[in-house]
């Protein structure tokens, strides 16, 4: 791995959020100088350990999670994969950083939630579900009747549930999909995938993406089930408190307002990030003994990038709450505020705002860039990194501009996700297997770290006093994707035909001569 290209190619994704923040916050939308100044330094945080992360994940997490897939295949014991399965993904999510703000974020809405039993049905969920979607691997089991089938079930429960918590639900399924759990579950499958992939594997679902997709659904699932349960014991009529602002207290002195926030938050990142680490690294442990035993040096390879891993989340985190997202909060509440007092231009600009964000943060997204380089390296080069970007940027735009006008005019969220996601199945039926599967992968990893910070924190800004309302942006970018992705599938098999009708006529025409 090119460590200098890949420092590039992170910025590229970045800095434009910066300068556009920048721009805003000194003319238009006038922000305080001391946050915007945290907000480029935490930009750059952001930049250097995400580079950092990368590095590790193509170090020790992504080839741990392959191994441990391959290995528990060549078991041939179906009982002991699934409960691995079961197990991994229960781990992994209930260590995931993403979890602990959104369980946070949820608790400063409503009250009575309790923060940790939520994350052990979120939990739950995913672990059920990643077993759920290697079981259709070992099994061959198509992936679009897998997905029809638990979107069929989970509008069932969408349904049943209060509406207040369906934007929760729906965000929760978004906020598991985090640094930590991606890289791992991707890796998992794809593992799985090379041992059962075989030449009878003609349509293009080998397995080897569908699994992140299929364990989003699982934490939706689970936290539907869980408000109903809530609902009955009539703890769902208690009201809703507005969210408060964040209050900062400065240091004296320039240098100490702006650098303050960051070190107070330190020695919490760090402890957040060794607990994510920390599970799989436990994990890497039980397996190198039982399974992998891999040479010495093999095994230091592995560890190095679990120390690069570790370094580079804290750094990314640092970076993201030290003052990355109270840019995007004080942003949101300013244009929100605009907008409704003056409407017209502010209206306009709080959208296109949002939609620009939503276009560029994706990309910078720790899972996004582990996905688009696991697509083009599956497919041979054949699916293109950057032309997936694009599509995935369309769809997270789009659901940027849905979420903010949802917010400004009210409409129901349940609305917006029953048509999404009858239009996502329905292409199913047109786009390629292995399109559909990185399709539903790609909802779960176009909403990470920076879209349940940064953007979660914008569109909260712009809600003020309805904050409630914000929640469901996380949900709206992780379908959006599904849609983008699969219209993105049926161009490439339009173009494949084309292609090769020409080559036929091309080859009819020589032997006609």
């Amino acid at each position: 791995m090119n460590i200098v290209a890949k420092l590039e190619e992170t910025a590229k994704s970045v800095v434009p959020v910066i300068i556009i923040v920048l721009l805003l916050g000194l003319t238009i939308v006038p922000l305080d100088k001391i946050l915007l100044a945290r907000f480029v330094f935490g930009g750059l945080l952001l930049i250097v350990g995400l580079t950092i992360f990368l590095l590790g994940v193509d170090m020790g997490i992504a080839p741990m999670g392959e191994r441990c897939g391959s290995s528990l295949v060549q078991k041939r014991n179906l009982p002991l994969l699934l409960g691995c399965a079961f197990v991994i993904g229960f781990i992994v999510t209930a260590a995931e950083p993403d979890i602990q703000v959104f369980g946070d974020q949820v608790r400063s809405i409503f009250k009575f939630v309790d923060k940790i039993l939520l994350t052990f049905v979120i939990a739950a969920g995913v672990g059920l579900f990643v077993l759920i979607g290697l079981l259709r691997t070992v099994l061959r089991f198509p992936i679009k009747i897998t997905f029809a089938i638990a979107y069929v079930l989970l509008f069932a429960f969408a349904f049943s549930a209060p509406s207040s918590f369906l934007g929760i639900a729906f965000d929760s399924g978004g906020a598991t999909t985090g640094p930590m759990t991606v890289p791992f579950i991707m890796a998992l499958g794809l593992g799985v995938a090379t041992v059962r992939r075989d030449s009878s594997s003609q349509d293009g679902d080998d397995g080897s993406f569908g699994l992140t997709g299929t364990a989003s659904v699982g934490p939706v699932m689970a936290v539907l089930i869980y408000a109903i349960f809530l609902s009955r014991a009539h703890l769902m009529q208690e009201s809703v408190e507005a969210v408060q602002e964040v209050a900062v207290e400065f240091g004296t002195g320039i240098l100490s307002r702006i650098f303050s926030p960051f070190s107070q938050i330190v020695s919490q990142v760090l402890y957040e990030s060794f607990l994510s680490i920390a599970p799989l690294f436990a994990l890497f442990i039980v397996f190198q003994v039982w399974l992998f035993k891999m040479t010495a040096r093999q095994a230091l390879r592995f560890i190095i990038g679990f120390v690069y891993a570790f370094v580079g989340l804290s750094v990314f985190l640092i970076g993201v709450n030290g003052g990355f997202s109270d840019a995007g909060r004080a942003l949101g509440e300013t244009l929100g505020m605009f907008a409704s007092e003056r409407g017209g231009f502010y209206f306009a600009l709080l959208v296109g705002t949002g939609v620009v964000f939503g276009a560029i943060i994706v990309c910078a997204e720790p899972a996004v860039w582990v996905l688009s380089e696991q697509v083009e390296q599956v497919s041979g080069g054949t699916i293109k990194r950057r032309a997936l970007l694009v599509f995935l940027s369309a769809g997270t735009a789009l659901a940027i501009a849905l979420s903010l006008w949802r917010n400004i005019n009210g409409f129901p969220l349940r609305n917006i996700l029953v048509i999404g996601y009858a239009v996502a199945l329905a292409l199913m039926i047109f786009a390629p297997p292995l399109f559909t599967g990185i399709a539903f992968d790609s909802g779960g990893v176009a909403s990470g770290p920076l879209t349940s910070t940064f953007i979660l924190s914008f569109t909260i800004g712009a809600a003020g006093k309805g904050a409630s309302d914000s929640f469901g942006v996380i949900a709206l970018v992780a379908m959006m994707p599904l849609i983008a992705v699969q219209i993105m599938g049926i161009v490439f098999k339009v173009k494949n035909v084309r292609s090769e009708k020409a080559l036929a006529e091309k080859k009819a025409s020589v032997a006609m001569r």
